[in-house]
């Protein structure tokens, strides 16, 4: 391997690399990365280029390796910045942690699941379509419908007999036909969604540096339900993974529900002042609960 293409990024305190690969790996077939032997694969497009990574532990350093694609000298601080914030690294979050260990119903978690990290979703199109995917139909089946939509329309670079994917371009899904989406086992709505979003970001009308200069959550959060297929619950999941917003509470979601029911919050999904409650006791910190409670369920039911 060539170790002049290798980039070692520090790991921060509270960091746990197998908190995340269990959250990546999770038994579903995603194919925009393959993880083996505690290593991740990926591929990403930079600056019109592809290139595929590996990533994994090295002491007391997630070591990048450029398996394929030529990484310019300048475009290695780019692929620390992709890293750092796909894994959230760069957020010290010994404050969350104190906020935990005062709720004993909670408590446990800065031990069980100590260096867990928000793991994030850089593409704030690929993050709003991955929701309209999963509209009312299980895990399973949407990480199906993703990987026949990704295949279909997204960028591949081969390496030693495999495929590794690049979520489709905005521009390529923009002129995707309604009924091949159709053929993909899309219903007609999530097709219609698709489709306009991905023109949306085409022509520039939406776009994540755009989200990302608005002033506040309420206003970022207008800005994508303003767009039709774009409801409160995407936007919330999407300023989440994407933004790592931490006001983005996916309200409604039954995962965060049944984790919420689980630790004895609450005994009705109806209760919302007692919802509210725990939230506002997390100020700050509201998005990294709601992944640190999802993370208390089932492999099968965490989003």
């Amino acid at each position: 391997m060539d170790h002049n293409q290798q980039i070692l990024v520090p790991i921060p305190a509270l960091f746990s690399f197998q908190e995340c690969l269990w959250f990546l790996n999770r038994n579903y077939d995603d194919c925009l990365h393959i993880i083996r032997d505690n290593t991740i694969y990926k591929a990403l497009e930079i600056n019109g280029e592809l290139v595929l990574m590996c990533i994994r532990e090295e002491g007391s350093f997630l070591a990048i390796d450029i398996l394929k694609g030529d990484l310019p000298t300048e475009s290695k601080g780019y692929l620390i910045n992709y890293v750092t914030e796909w894994f959230d690294m760069q957020r010290d979050i010994q404050p969350f942690y104190d906020l935990m260990r005062l709720d004993g119903r909670l408590a446990y978690m800065t031990e069980d699941f100590k260096g867990l990290r928000l793991i994030g979703i850089d593409n704030l199109f690929e993050a709003i379509c991955w929701c309209i995917i999963g509209q009312q139909i299980n895990l399973s089946f949407a990480y199906k419908v993703k990987r026949r939509l990704v295949e279909r329309f997204g960028s591949k670079i081969e390496h030693e007999g495999e495929q590794f994917f690049v979520f489709p371009a905005a521009q390529i899904l923009a002129s995707a036909d309604m009924d091949e989406l159709k053929s993909m086992q899309f219903s007609e709505k999530k097709a219609e969604y698709v489709i306009g979003i991905a023109k949306a970001f085409a022509n520039g009308s939406l776009s994540k540096n755009a989200i990302e200069a608005l002033p506040d959550f309420t206003s970022r959060k207008k800005a994508l339900t303003d767009h039709k297929g774009i409801g409160v619950w995407t936007a919330n999941y999407a300023l989440m993974k994407s933004l790592k917003e931490p006001e983005g509470i996916p309200h409604g979601d039954i995962g965060l529900l049944n984790a919420l029911s689980n630790h004895n919050i609450i005994q009705d999904r109806s209760e919302t002042p007692k919802i509210e409650a725990l939230f506002s006791a997390f100020k700050g910190w509201e998005s990294y609960l709601v992944f640190y409670l999802w993370r208390s369920l089932t492999v099968r039911d965490l989003s």
